[in-house]
């Protein structure tokens, strides 16, 4: 992509939808680099962040945060058939990010992201909400996790999913959005793994497993 923007470090990519200070602040602490996604811009300097880029189609963003900000941090993808999210995950590179203010506020923008995290498999990519988290899975997972901690798997897509170390079993089991899904299940052993035949499955656990999701997630050395 023309604007490519390469990163070291764990990116926060901040949207405009419900965050909290101290979730921007949780997800700043993991992936310390600020990327906002147009009116995002306005909410991370109201929490005292300037971010390092500023990207989306900028129809969001104020006046005001465009004259804090200096103008070679904007990227603008004027594109109208990917939304600002989509957009913002192929302007940048980084090992993994989180992405914050995705997830509540309007049901559309939130499906349109879950949509954009199993269109983009290669990225690796956490939504971070006030309750939960999600990510894509994009290959074999194995997670640490006390037990009895909600574990939920939701296909986007038609998938066969093994899994390991849950109450309710996952064995080579059919999952598709029409028909059987895995929400609510429960860790029965501090090791759970999971795999699926295809792309298309979202796993969702409560938010204060995000650092070990991280951990789980993160890639080899680049």
């Amino acid at each position: 992509m023309r604007y490519f923007r390469q990163f070291s470090h764990n990116v926060t990519l901040l949207g405009g939808g419900a965050a909290s200070a101290q979730t921007v602040s949780a997800c700043l602490s993991l992936a310390p680099d600020l990327v906002a996604v147009d009116g995002g811009a306005d909410r991370a300097l109201e929490l005292g962040h300037v971010p390092q880029v500023v990207t989306g189609d900028m129809d969001s963003v104020s006046d005001a945060a465009r004259a804090r900000i200096d103008a070679d941090r904007f990227v603008e993808t004027p594109d109208q058939n990917h939304t600002d999210f989509h957009k913002a995950l192929q302007v940048i590179d980084a090992p993994l990010v989180l992405g914050v203010g995705f997830m509540g506020k309007r049901l559309d923008h939130e499906l349109a992201c879950y949509n954009t995290l199993v269109r983009l498999p290669e990225k690796r990519v956490i939504l971070v909400g006030e309750v939960d988290i999600c990510c894509h899975l994009s290959g074999p997972l194995t997670l640490s996790l006390p037990i009895g901690t909600r574990f939920s798997l939701f296909p986007m897509a038609p998938v066969t999913v093994r899994a390991t170390g849950l109450v309710w079993p996952v064995d080579d089991l059919p999952m598709s959005p029409w028909a059987t899904i895995g929400t609510s299940n429960e860790t029965k052993a501090t090791a759970v793994t999971v795999q699926a035949d295809g792309p298309g499955l979202l796993v969702i656990l409560p938010r204060v497993h995000l650092a070990g999701a991280i951990a789980a997630l993160a890639p080899p050395d680049r």
